[in-house]
């Protein structure tokens, strides 16, 4: 009998503890998103942005800062800051000069 309530306690505890140790495997999970992100002078940009970005649904805004973004899936894209007087934005633009999300 005492065997058998030992035995019983044991089973118990061994229980517990498989039961913690799944759970923790299940919440550390963390899925990164890597991006690269490198600076461009605003001259070395690509002629299709430069004319995009010349067109009259740019008039007078300037480039503060250019940037290629390359995704993890190995796709590029253009971040270009612009300010014109007070106001500031960022658009998004392909090699060529069109807008992306």
């Amino acid at each position: 009998m005492k065997r058998l309530i030992i035995s019983a306690i044991a089973l118990t505890l061994v229980s517990f503890v498989s039961a913690e140790a799944s759970t923790s495997k299940i919440s550390s999970f963390v899925e990164f998103v890597v991006q690269d992100k490198v600076s461009v002078r605003p001259e070395d940009l690509p002629q299709p942005i430069k004319t995009t970005l010349a067109s009259d649904v740019y008039a007078g805004w300037d480039i503060t800062e250019a940037f290629i973004i390359t995704k993890e899936d190995k796709t590029q894209y253009f971040e270009i800051s612009l300010k014109k007087g007070s106001e500031t934005t960022k658009i998004n633009l392909d090699k060529d000069g069109r807008k992306v999300e």
